[in-house]
């Protein structure tokens, strides 16, 4: 498979957080930094999103309203970008970062425009903030923007190394697929990302690729369309 032009890569919380579990793991953060540089320096369009999970699961609580729950959970999304940004940008990478409400001038208001000229110009563009409002995750955000900006494909850099037909953790004669559609995920609840950005992906043709983001380089060969993991077809 030929590299993607244009990738948006999805980086979950709890990975950048490493063994701690919390916060950030800043050898772990500084390794991706270094694979998405080499990626960009050779020409692939990068974009990123980050999950919240390393400060706040807001949706383990019932003692706070789910739409306060999903803004404290929106901030956490702003400072995992800060803090990726500016790793970034000691690794000697430009960076932009992206919310979908005003953020002081901490962030830049999102704009299809100056985000294309950010990644078309070899600096990384962060989308932090989701789409901005409650009930809908991460995983809808990265769609959206994927969506707006014409990328060529969803990297999913998690703690596993792949889609399998059942919990490897409980199972362990799971199966892992090496490609699958997006309908049979939809059908069987494999729950790669939400129902919404499901079936965002499927409507708009976007494939994704999921891959362990602790494997070596793993990130560098994804932006270059090797994926040991597993590739989810539209």
């Amino acid at each position: 498979m030929n590299k993607w032009n244009r990738v948006l890569l999805k980086l979950s919380g709890e990975a950048l957080a490493g063994p701690k579990k919390t916060g950030f793991d800043e050898d772990t953060v500084k390794d991706v930094a270094r694979q998405v540089r080499q990626s960009a320096e050779a020409g692939v369009q990068v974009g990123i999103v980050i999950g919240g999970g390393n400060f706040w699961r807001g949706r383990t609580s019932n003692a706070i309203d789910r739409t306060k729950a999903d803004q404290i959970g929106m901030l956490a999304t702003v400072m995992n970008c800060i803090y990726v940004s500016e790793i970034f940008r000691s690794e000697g990478m430009r960076t932009k970062i992206f919310t979908p409400f005003v953020c002081g001038a901490m962030t830049t208001l999102f704009s299809k425009d100056e985000a294309l000229a950010v990644m078309e110009s070899g600096g990384v563009a962060f989308f932090a903030g989701g789409t901005g409002h409650p009930y809908f995750s991460t995983d809808t955000g990265i769609t959206l923007r994927a969506v707006e900006l014409e990328a060529d494909c969803i990297l999913l850099a998690k703690s596993i190394d792949g889609v399998y037909d059942s919990d490897p953790a409980v199972n362990p004669d799971a199966k892992r697929f090496d490609t699958i559609h997006i309908q049979e995920v939809i059908d069987r609840k494999l729950a790669v990302v939400d129902l919404t950005a499901s079936i965002m992906c499927m409507e708009h043709k976007i494939p994704m690729a999921v891959f362990d983001l602790n494997e070596k380089n793993g990130i560098a060969n994804a932006m270059q369309g090797r994926i040991n993991g597993t590739i989810v077809t539209v």
